[in-house]
């Protein structure tokens, strides 16, 4: 958590330019606009029909803020728009189309992805949500509906100095994202994140 506050002073002291780094692969992009700082990373693994990102989102300023995976939308450069799906509708189709094969794959590839980010701690991300689903299921192994649950991005009201973290689920086929822009407008603040191909992207 200290060092994502390190980071997000670093990104007021740009002038809210995107900072760009890589963890364990994975090239991570970090914007703060209003004292809120977005964190986000192309997953390599494509589940089903859906593209996946990575979104931790950390609430520095004064004031509770909403959040919603519907606010992230991405602007390919043939100008076609995806919006991010709602939480319960990813959940859904996870349970009716996805195997458990595909949910495991996910689990594992955000999990890497989370253990290896040092900035990424939230207070009450993705692995709150798992200890929260294992407490109801009284079981150290997640079924598919809470494994689902718990690493979707939900909406979620962030007060002062909280954090949140998820997967965010593009409708794309089964394809990469590509290149275009991820634009978030949440918090009353526009947050646009130039995004490349990813040359690394696979089924």
């Amino acid at each position: 958590m200290q060092r994502l506050v390190l980071l997000m002073a670093f990104a007021l002291a740009a002038n809210a330019q995107v900072i760009e780094f890589e963890s364990s692969g994975l090239k991570y992009k970090a914007l703060t606009r209003g004292g809120i700082t977005i964190m986000i990373a192309t997953l390599h693994t494509h589940i089903r029909s859906w593209a996946v990102l990575q979104v931790a989102v950390s609430n520095g300023s004064p004031v509770s803020w909403g959040v919603r995976p519907e606010d992230f939308h991405f602007k390919r450069d043939d100008g076609k728009d995806l919006q991010a799906m709602p939480a319960r509708t990813v959940v859904g189709e996870l349970l009716d189309k996805a195997g458990r094969g595909d949910v495991i794959k996910l689990i594992t590839a955000y999990e890497a992805a989370l253990n290896s980010n040092a900035q990424m701690h939230s207070t009450n991300g993705y692995e709150s949500r798992r200890q929260s689903a294992q407490a109801e299921l009284g079981s150290s192994k997640l079924k598919a509906a809470a494994a689902a649950s718990a690493i979707a991005f939900v909406s979620t009201k962030l007060l002062p100095g909280q954090s949140t973290d998820g997967a965010v689920f593009y409708a794309n086929q089964g394809k990469p994202l590509g290149s275009g822009q991820l634009i978030v407008n949440t918090a009353g603040e526009t947050f646009v994140f130039p995004m490349e191909a990813d040359p690394h992207a696979s089924h």
